[in-house]
């Protein structure tokens, strides 16, 4: 029996396009390759053909809206094709309604065991892959994700041979003797050279940077505003990478050294993903590049895997979300990506990790700002449950949802809201149940949060966080005063106060971060802190002079920490305006007074009733204190 070489297969099944697609019948499913690597050659021509076929269905993940299927997909020619998209988004959007009918809901990790199974048969695959290797090896390049599945299960499988396809390294491989007819054809791969930015992307692109520590690993979504958020992270160290699109903003990162995957707790030293997204140098950076493997979507997706790594942080990007949590995703008009569909895999994963975070993005505004996105009830399919919600960001927060009741997690999302749509939001969930009936508005409800005054600091080997309070933390404020040392407690309030109502609480420290502000200091996890030191001013209008108060909690006490927070107090009040501060303490209270006496200013101190006043105003420097004047 003569034995036959993968050369003389492969030449033997060398066809054209034409005679490839001719022996497809109508009446089949056919896979074709997605993203960037779709066989345009062989899609082009296939649609040329449409009048030889009937009751075609095209089965294919979300892709550019450029490329061949999904301006086939958009045109209406019902009798040559169906197309069947796979997408986990709500598909409300008006650039998806045409096709709405023949979307398919599912996570990107079950597509691959859908094929497998002959759930859904496949007749034919059309892929794109490099010119075999010395072995007989072809490469599924830029778009491994579902496209090995497809074609180790279809029943015919035309490869399109692009000498332009890199190699890549990892599970992307498929034999010259596993194709049934290869099609040489060179073409351009598909590219974006860059993602539209949401104008706000840069705001929150910094609150993200500060949940990402040195050594994590990240998985990042192409809506998330992926530039701004890779700009950010500039100044990290030994980040990892775990995602299924790889950028150019990625590897920009890993050329500056920034990106290693050095302590990823699986595949150190190697980037992985599923596929690349972006401009031809991009295309050639994965090219035969050892530090990067590419696996199929059910691996690189899949939750257990995902939870396997250090740190793991996935991000992604949502379009809707209401008071509880609940949410809504959507491919956006410029690319169709099916990044939609790998959110809760991520999602899940890094849950699941140790130190891991799931971190949702949300613009708080159309791109016009006429509505908000954070609305009081779901107007789109929900796509993530609230229950797996954890970090969520806008453009004017952070806020952590994870085991927190309705209330505040309705008080957290109308604080990521436009300032314009809260109160109405307040309103809303009064009226849905989800505000107890003595909850009233006030002017805090209005403020944005400043979050270029916070700053992590370390103290005995511990890290505290330094940050200005928000709506959702009367809680913690009041178990911070229910905790003080009784001594502290009359120090700050001139008696023994047994009772700190949250009513009274939220009235004490109503911050709108311009006429009163409270700056806290925390130890602990993100959205589980505990308050171990407030310090706030509030402001007379009158007289345009703020009164300041501290607390800090006795283990804490003589590290500086009181200082910190007058310095962002006293940054702070200059930059609205303020001219001075005042205060009132116990003239046993030394800390306190030497404290106020550390403010470059002439202060002034007298005393009325037993109680120490100590006053200064911003326009008298220390320096012109006369001398021998306290």
């Amino acid at each position: 029996m003569p034995v036959k070489y993968w050369p003389d297969e492969y030449v033997q099944k060398r066809r054209s396009a034409e005679e490839a697609l001719h022996q497809i019948r109508s009446g089949q499913r056919l896979f074709v390759g997605s993203s960037c690597g779709e066989p345009q050659h062989l899609v082009k021509t296939l649609i040329g053909m449409a009048d030889h076929f009937s009751d075609l269905e095209i089965v294919r993940l979300m892709s550019l809206e450029n490329s061949p299927i999904t301006k086939l997909a958009n045109e209406k020619r019902c009798e040559n094709f169906s197309i069947r998209n796979f997408y986990q988004g709500s598909a409300t959007a008006a650039h998806l309604a045409p096709n709405k009918p023949f979307i398919t809901p599912i996570n990107i990790s079950a597509i691959p065991g859908l094929f497998m199974k002959r759930n859904l048969p496949l007749h034919a695959a059309l892929i794109q892959t490099s010119p075999p290797d010395d072995f007989g090896w072809m490469s599924l390049g830029i778009s491994v994700d579902v496209g090995l599945a497809a074609v180790q299960s279809a029943d015919l499988v035309i490869a399109q041979v692009n000498p332009r396809m890199p190699r890549v390294m990892g599970n992307s491989f498929v034999h010259v003797n596993d194709v049934d007819i290869v099609v040489e054809y060179e073409e351009p791969l598909l590219t974006i050279d860059t993602l539209p930015e949401f104008e706000t992307a840069h705001k929150i692109a910094r609150l993200v940077a500060n949940l990402i520590e040195d050594g994590s690993t990240f998985q990042l979504g192409l809506g998330a505003t992926p530039q701004a958020i890779l700009l950010a992270l500039s100044n990290k160290n030994d980040l990892g990478v775990h995602t299924q699109f790889i950028i150019d903003g990625i590897m920009d990162l890993v050329s500056m050294g920034i990106i290693t995957n050095r302590y990823k707790g699986i595949h150190d030293g190697k980037l992985v993903a599923s596929n690349a997204v972006g401009s031809a140098n991009l295309y050639e950076f994965v090219h035969d590049n050892p530090a990067i493997t590419f696996y199929p979507s059910d691996y690189v997706n899949n939750p257990g895997v995902v939870a396997q790594h250090k740190k793991m942080v996935s991000v992604n990007m949502i379009m809707e979300m209401d008071l509880t949590g609940q949410a809504s995703a959507e491919a956006l008009p410029h690319n169709y990506f099916a990044g939609v569909s790998s959110i809760i895999d991520f999602m899940r994963g890094a849950s699941a990790c140790p130190d891991g975070k799931s971190i949702l993005l949300i613009p708080s505004t159309s791109m016009d700002g006429s509505e908000s996105r954070i609305v009081p009830s779901m107007s789109a399919a929900v796509v993530i449950p609230r229950s797996d919600v954890s970090y969520v960001i806008s453009e004017y927060g952070a806020v952590n949802l994870f085991g927190k009741n309705l209330q505040e997690r309705a008080t957290a999302m109308i604080s990521l809201a436009h300032p314009k749509f809260r109160a109405e939001l307040f309103e809303k969930a009064k009226e849905q149940g989800l505000m107890t009936p003595g909850r009233k508005l006030s002017e805090a409800i209005s403020g944005v949060y400043p979050a270029g005054i916070e700053e992590v600091r370390r103290y005995d080997g511990r890290t505290v966080m330094f940050r200005p309070a928000k709506l959702v933390d009367d809680r913690r404020i009041q178990e911070h005063f229910y905790n003080l040392d009784k001594k502290d407690v009359i120090a700050r309030f001139f008696y023994e106060k047994t009772c700190f109502l949250r009513d009274d609480v939220e009235c004490m420290f109503e911050t709108d971060y311009i006429k009163n502000l409270t700056i806290l200091a925390l130890t602990g996890d993100f959205g589980f802190g505990t308050v171990i030191g407030i310090g706030a001013y509030m402001l007379e209008s009158k007289k345009n002079i703020a009164e300041v108060a501290f607390s800090i909690s006795k283990p804490w006490q003589g590290k500086g920490m009181a200082h910190v927070i007058l310095d962002k107090l006293h940054e702070a009040a200059l930059t609205n305006g303020i001219e001075g501060f005042t205060a009132y303490t116990a003239p046993e209270n030394r800390g306190m007074i030497k404290l106020f006496k550390k403010l470059p200013y002439r202060v002034r101190s007298v005393m009325e009733d037993g109680v120490v006043i100590l006053s200064c105003r911003f326009n008298e420097p220390e320096e012109e204190h006369p001398t021998g004047t306290a």
